[in-house]
């Protein structure tokens, strides 16, 4: 083999020795390092960049020919090295990738610029590893396969696919890994012998240290098969992915990945089953992509077997996928099973853990909390939470802070596994146990804010945190779903006095929720079961609650007025002045919504008395209000004002007698009335003033529905009085406060802002 011919290894050995140089001159001749040059005539590292060879060049003393012989070698080096899985033999698969361009763009970020990959003190950088971690079936592999194709060129030398096989019964070591990866890269066995097993640990981490390589460590099973394969030095690029979060590893960059965005599913899906076929249904086409839970595997399997079933229609499908019991049976493509990927999953789990996920599918609403998953075990709490945990970390579990989430297809999964392991008799047992408990603990958090309740008694020994007022709030509004379900599935089973014991304990907690969207359905349910039990007082006092829920959180005022008629009738009839005042009171309310100011003063009238007679503190200050609201709306003005004064008076006078949230109601309330007056006569200052107060005192209870009513009140006088910016800074509070706030004011905020961005 002539010089010209030479590796570049051997070439560069050639040159060296013609000079009269040592492998320590050269170094200090050109700059590169002993060791750098040693590997470079030994062959362990790859040919290297120009610039180093340019180096090397003129530490030589190189003349022009031999200059061009020592690049044309190191080009050599570069495009005829071994490239184990290099891009043109990556799996397939990646082809009709589509979306999750954000972690794409994160991964391209953490590999670096090509620039920041030169060098020769390869010791001088650390490996990046990124560990992709997710559900069964989120597309873990196919988008470390696409970023590695998109990374490739940054990596000339290799890029390697290893499949770890983490979900096998007996995965391979680390060691066997290891070898093959050395194999890969072109070790030879007689280097690997004549090293034993005991050195290929440190072989391993030097061939890595001195090659710009990218690792796609595929489907993990564990930290401990995962952590010997991860170099310490370099400038290799590792991705890992896994069903489990691998929280053991350090120095690593985590990217969990969960379903696809709902444009992405769409046209994912559209990729697979073609664009005209999907151009002609889109509506079937989002329900496909809905009922599989936006899952990249699901969303293959359907579009797989669109494809080959030209004769379907997207609604066909979609409608066979809606069937929950057969859903699972039907995402199943020749050998591609939803379910099989979630089989492999499930049996790794320990038996506790598995129990656990199974009886989390009869959790009815989006997600719990870990005192609601030791229910359906009886575990105890902590034991229950790291029970969770296990099955977070194995990638069967979403987590959104301390609640706990099982995917869509998982849930019908667990559901199947739940049925065919513990049977139907077990199942029933557990989720009736769930359910009353449910409603048990709704009872005690909904008197934090009952009237003559508060805090729980002594003797209860809950395992949730019902400490305060503003905890029993938190833990009614998270597992509202649940609380739900459990009410309308004792309202079927005729247990009505619990649905009307449940509904009487929320009653005044509602205030505190008002645009949750079900409090028609609850109080609805309270008074049929009322009206079942026979009683007329509870009939009256829930088709009160029913008519309040109807012409406030639904906006739907003359529908309430038949509800509040039967409870006006119920009330007479059971002889209970208190519940007959209430029906007054919620009849005027409804007459002044629908701008009968006779009516509503008329009834409002009679409702005074009655609460008076009573001593019913808490009734008698919302029919004062009222008529301060009555006066306001008759635009008697001043009048109404006094009316607002001696309503915040009354209250100041009752004292503890009030409940603090009753009272909060009440104080908001008649500030805003105060402020409204205040601008419709030009009193700006009193005016904002008064309104600033009630949105502080919303804020402080924790109720958004009101402050976004009060916000908007707030905004559009400070619109009036000529301070925009002011108005600017309410009405964009009021948008920020998500989906408690009321829906119509956000609405008209949104317009205020768009109308303000306009005149700019």
């Amino acid at each position: 083999m002539s010089a010209h011919d030479a590796s570049f290894g051997a070439l560069l050995r050639e040159l060296r020795l013609a000079n009269s140089l040592t492998i320590e001159g050269l170094a200090e001749a050109s700059g590169v390092s002993v060791r750098g040059i040693g590997d470079l005539e030994r062959g362990r590292r790859a040919a290297p960049q120009r610039r180093t060879v340019a180096a090397l060049a003129d530490g030589l003393g190189l003349d022009d020919t031999d200059r061009e012989r020592l690049l044309a070698a190191a080009r050599t080096g570069r495009t005829a090295g071994y490239h184990p899985f290099g891009v043109r033999s990556f799996p397939r698969g990646t082809d009709d990738f589509v979306g999750r361009e954000g972690e794409l763009l994160r991964l391209t970020e953490l590999a670096g610029s090509p620039g920041d990959l030169t060098g020769d003190d390869a010791t001088a950088r650390q490996p990046v590893v990124v560990a992709v971690s997710g559900a069964p079936g989120t597309g873990k592999t196919s988008l470390a396969l696409r970023a590695a194709r998109g990374l490739a060129d940054r990596f000339p030398d290799g890029q390697l696919v290893v499949d770890l096989r983490g979900t096998d019964d007996t995965p391979p070591a680390p060691a066997e890994l290891m070898v093959g990866v050395l194999k890969a890269l072109g070790v030879p066995d007689r280097d690997l012998a004549k090293a034993g097993a005991p050195a290929h640990p440190a072989l391993y981490r030097q061939v890595l240290a001195d090659r710009r390589c990218l690792l796609v460590l595929d489907n993990a099973r564990d930290e401990a098969q995962v952590r010997p394969l991860l170099p310490g030095t370099g400038r290799a690029l590792v991705l890992v992915t896994s069903r489990r979060m691998l929280t053991g590893l350090d120095s690593v960059h985590r990217l969990p990945l969960g379903g696809l965005g709902t444009a992405e599913s769409a046209a994912f899906l559209s990729s697979l089953v073609g664009e005209d076929r999907a151009a002609a249904d889109p509506a079937a086409l989002a329900e496909v992509a809905r009922l599989c839970g936006h899952l990249p595997l699901a969303l293959r399997v359907a579009g797989n077997w669109l494809a080959t079933r030209t004769g379907w229609s997207l609604r066909r499908l979609a409608d066979r996928l809606a069937l929950e019991e057969r859903r699972l049976d039907a995402l199943t493509a020749g050998d591609l099973r939803v379910a099989g990927a979630f089989d492999l999953s499930y049996r790794q789990l320990t038996p506790t853990a598995a129990r656990l996920f199974r009886r989390l599918s009869l959790v009815p609403g989006p997600d719990t909390g870990a005192a609601c998953a030791a229910r359906l075990t009886g575990q105890d709490l902590y034991d229950t939470e790291d029970t969770l945990e296990e099955l977070v970390e194995a990638g069967l579990l979403g987590t959104a802070g301390d609640r706990y989430r099982l995917h869509d297809l998982l849930a019908l999964y667990a559901r199947d596994r739940l049925i065919a392991e513990d049977g139907p008799e077990d199942a029933e047992r557990a989720r009736r146990s769930m359910f009353r408990w449910l409603l048990e603990t709704a009872v005690v958090a909904g008197r934090w804010y009952e009237p003559g309740h508060g805090a729980p008694p002594a003797s209860w020994r809950g395992t949730v945190d019902l400490s305060s007022a503003g905890k029993a709030r938190e833990w009614l509004q998270a597992e509202g779903m649940n609380w739900l379900a459990a009410l309308r599935a004792a309202a079927a089973d005729g247990e009505h006095a619990i649905v009307v014991e449940v509904a009487e304990s929320l009653h005044w907690f509602s205030d505190q929720w008002i645009f949750w969207g079900h409090w028609p359905e609850v109080f609805g349910t309270s008074a049929r079961s009322a009206e079942a039990l026979g009683d007329p007082l509870l009939e009256a006092t829930h088709l009160n609650y029913h008519a309040w829920a109807t012409l406030l959180c639904e906006g739907r005022p003359r529908d309430s007025l038949p509800y509040s008629a039967r409870a006006l009738a119920a009330a007479r009839l059971a002889g209970d002045p208190v519940q007959e005042a209430w029906a007054h009171q919620y009849a005027s309310w409804a007459h002044r919504l629908l701008g009968d100011s006779v009516s509503s003063a008329d009834r409002n009238e009679r409702a005074v008395p009655l609460f008076r007679a009573a001593g019913d503190v808490h009734g008698l200050l919302q029919a004062l209000l009222q008529r301060a609201y009555d006066l306001q709306s008759a635009e008697r003005d001043e009048e109404a004002l006094v009316a607002y004064r001696e309503t915040l008076d009354r209250l100041e006078e009752a004292g503890d007698r009030v409940e603090p949230h009753i009272a909060a109601f009440t104080r908001g309330s008649g500030l805003v009335g105060l402020g409204r007056i205040h601008a419709r006569l030009g009193r700006w200052e009193e005016a904002v003033r008064h309104l600033r107060s009630s949105v502080e005192l919303c804020r402080a209870q924790g109720n958004t529905a009101l402050e976004s009513r009060y916000l908007t009140v707030l905004g559009e006088t400070l619109l009036a009085a000529g301070r925009p910016e002011e108005a600017r800074e309410a009405f964009d509070r009021c948008v920020s406060l998500g989906p408690g706030a009321d829906p119509s004011r956000v609405a008209r905020v949104r317009a205020h802002l768009d109308r303000m961005d306009a005149d700019r």
